[in-house]
């Protein structure tokens, strides 16, 4: 790649710890020009951004923040294969960035060792300064710098301050030589690694990096010994494993020999650098954490604060929702007018802007609720908010992480999905992605509002204070949280099986959130939902539209309209009677008019639902739902119903339009419609007296929907989020059958009861 001047583009590796400000320097340095994506095969997200300095293009690759270089999963790997040029990496970064927390530098400097080794050259950006000062601590560059041998820069990066500095020393550095760093490591280390170098690339062998060779040694039955395809052959881990013995038996045991190296290494680099100026001070983080950590005050903050984040996702964005559909419903009515009647209008229509507003739908939520997120990350609150409920969270094998996702899902799982990015561990996140569709979200609420409103009866108990109806709501939303508590716990011991990620988590200072970056993330997430995932939800939404309305014969409409024709006719001759005869009293002809105008109205919107349905039953989509009869016929369900779940993939809600036209009432029914209420009470099966809907029938629906993943936007953000189709196909699957279980045993219970 060449930058606007035809020079080679300049690649820099962005490498720290969780916590340092890597998300906040990235954003300060690219602004807007971001591009996100997946590594294939992980679920590491990748983000690249591009700046100029001294006219020449310098590529950021912002790496995913670790406490090591050592892989422990095909995630973690990412990062080594980047800094290594492996994989679909065509060459090593010309510069390595490491952002450092300038507080915990001891720490720090563990990542920064390993990063030295790889023969790059590489800046060190000492962030938090300010946090440093207001903590007593007096840090000497000139002596770090000089031990390291390193450009290092003093950076307060939210506030762009030391930004400028840091670009010159990136454009110095790609002309600089690789740092000349002596070895941590004791000599009988060394001697086993060149030794093992020289194995690994013996019998015309592919030469494995120095850094590989000396990650096999010290991982002891870690990634690397396992990984598939295998990184070593079985003659060089037969070698490693000779080598171990060799170490240990000199009293240099791996891995131990690696925590002490470098942590001796660090403690030399830092002695006589970094001096405490009295007693630590008590900061205003202290003093916050004495209350925002305690047992029970903390946990009532927390409380309320997720009932804010909540009720912000849940009822604050529907005004901004309902202002897209708005705009949707004006654009498609414009269109309607626009284009001829025929397939390419109800191909733009009902498909196309159907799936488009199917999409935009989901921005209002997605943006409050990574404003939030963005917001609570930048200030330091998210720390203690997974702090708080970890202790709750790691029963089900999740960290306290996941708390947010989980919550954020019971008013959409989309968000809720995405918000699975400030989880670290690669089982915690997968995992709490996998669960999250359980939660009953807001489009559900249509559906259980419909059902529960025509068949459930509203008797009140305890003087009235407690409802029937309410209490069948409460029992959706628990049934999808206790079948995820149960899914969670299978899936840790099966599917996603290995211990709980130990919960090891710093407490960062409090600090201002820059408004900057939290805007630049809250742009950045929606960009990446409606891009990534908005193109598959509309492509759906055009295969479910086809489906709908092919094989579209004419003669379907022909023969609906024919059975009116007589109707028709009879209507304009009394009209055409009433308008021959005298008048007599002008206001009665009048009314007498308007009653003959609204009745031909009635009856041509009748006739306009019946075309539709028929149309809907000779459809592909109508003959699914035939087809399924048989499938779905324990479930109390007829073939119409099943028109209506297939009919629901791309959003939950669909399925109450799908019945209004099915049932001849039109596509503008929704959850508050009396008169399909009370169609829907009315509805026999064919051939028969007997009714469709019942108690059990509503609550096997309903408990269909509470467990089935009928979202193509959940889907596909899962697809976005995992890098693969894999999971969202799993996804699918295992819910479609909790789902269709959960329906079979409902009704047929409920059954046993109602008679």
């Amino acid at each position: 790649m060449s930058g606007p001047d035809g020079e080679k583009t300049v690649t820099v590796a962005l490498l720290g710890n969780p916590n340092t400000g890597k998300s906040t320097l990235f954003s300060a340095l690219c602004g807007v020009r971001q591009r996100i994506g997946n590594y294939p095969g992980v679920t590491v997200e990748k983000k690249t951004g591009c700046i100029e300095i001294g006219q020449r293009c310098f590529e950021l690759i912002d790496l995913p923040g670790t406490y090591s270089l050592a892989p422990r999963s095909p995630d973690e790997m990412v990062a080594v294969d980047v800094l290594l040029g492996r994989g679909d990496a065509s060459s090593p970064p010309d510069v390595i960035l490491c952002i450092v927390d300038a507080t915990n530098l001891e720490r720090n400097l563990y990542l920064v060792s390993q990063a030295l080794e790889l023969g790059r050259p590489v800046v060190l950006a000492l962030n938090k300064m300010d946090l440093a000062a207001d903590s007593g601590l007096t840090l000497h560059l000139g002596l770090v710098r000089d031990r390291l041998g390193i450009p290092v820069v003093p950076l307060q990066a939210h506030r762009g301050i030391g930004i400028a500095e840091l670009k010159g020393e990136l454009q110095k550095a790609v002309r600089a030589e690789p740092p000349q760093l002596r070895s941590p490591f004791p000599e009988a280390f060394n001697e086993q690694i060149a030794s093992l170098v020289r194995e690994a690339s013996l019998g015309g062998r592919a030469p494995l990096p120095r850094y590989l060779v000396e990650r096999l040694l010290l991982d002891v039955g870690g990634y690397l010994e396992q990984a598939d395809p295998p990184i070593a052959d079985p003659s060089l881990l037969v070698a490693v494993q000779a080598a171990r013995q060799r170490l240990a038996a000199a009293g240099y045991p791996a891995p131990a020999v690696e925590t002490m190296a470098r942590y001796d290494w660090v403690a030399g680099v830092l002695d006589g650098a970094v001096s405490q100026s009295g007693q630590r001070r008590i900061t205003c983080s202290d003093r916050l954490d004495v209350v925002l950590t305690h047992k029970v005050w903390g946990t009532l903050i927390f409380v309320a604060l997720m009932l804010l984040v909540f009720q912000s996702i849940f009822a604050w964005s529907t005004p901004l929702m309902d202002a897209l559909d708005r705009a949707m419903g004006m654009l498609e009515n414009r269109l309607a007018t626009a284009l001829p009647e025929g397939t390419l209008r109800s191909l733009v229509v009902d498909g196309v802007i159907a799936g488009v507003g199917g999409v935009l739908v989901f921005l209002p939520q997605i943006l409050i609720l990574f404003g939030f997120i963005a917001v609570l990350e930048e200030c330091g609150y998210m720390a203690r908010a997974a702090y708080l409920t970890d202790k709750l969270m790691s029963r089900l094998g999740l960290s306290g992480k996941s708390f947010i996702p989980l919550l954020s899902s019971f008013a959409c799982a989309v968000p809720g999905v995405m918000a699975t990015r400030a989880i670290e561990d690669r089982r915690d996140r997968l995992l709490t992605i996998l669960i999250a569709p359980l939660m009953s979200c807001s489009a559900r609420l249509q559906v259980y509002s419909l059902l529960i409103a025509a068949f459930i009866p509203d008797r009140r108990y305890l003087g009235g204070w407690v409802r029937l109806q309410g209490i069948t709501l409460l029992g959706m939303y628990l049934i999808g949280a206790a079948v995820a508590v149960v899914a969670a716990l299978v899936l840790r011991r099966t599917l996603l099986r290995g211990q709980a990620p130990s919960f090891v988590m710093e407490l960062p200072s409090y600090k201002l959130p820059s408004l900057r970056s939290v805007a630049a993330r809250v742009g950045e997430s929606g960009w990446s939902f409606v891009h990534q995932a908005g193109t598959l939800i509309v492509a759906v939404a055009v295969v479910v539209w086809a489906a709908a309305y092919f094989p579209h014969d004419p003669q379907v409409e022909r023969d609906v309209r024919g059975r009116y024709a007589e109707q028709l006719r009879q209507l304009d001759a009394r009209r055409a009677d009433g308008a021959r005869q005298p008048p007599q009293h002008p206001q009665s002809e009048a009314r007498t008019a308007a009653d003959g105008q609204a009745e031909k109205q009635a009856l041509q919107q009748r006739i306009e639902n019946e075309v539709a349905a028929a149309y809907m039953e000779q459809s592909f989509l109508g003959r699914g739902g035939k087809l399924i009869a048989p499938l779905v016929q324990p479930l109390g369900w007829d073939w119409r119903i099943g028109c209506a779940v297939i009919a629901s993939f791309p959003a939950r809600e669909v399925v109450i339009s799908t019945l209004g036209v099915i049932y001849q009432l039109g596509s503008q029914e929704d959850a508050a419609s009396t008169s399909l209420r009370e169609t829907l009470r009315e509805a026999t099966w064919p051939g028969s007296e007997r009714r469709v809907f019942n108690v059990p029938v509503a609550l096997s629906i309903m408990v269909f929907f509470a467990l089935c993943a009928q979202c193509a936007a959940t889907l596909a953000v899962i697809r976005r989020e995992t890098g693969s189709w894999r999971w969202p196909a799993f996804t699918f699957v295992y819910m479609t059958t909790l789902a269709y279980a959960g329906a079979l045993i409902t009704y047929q219970v409920g059954m046993l009861f109602a008679g």
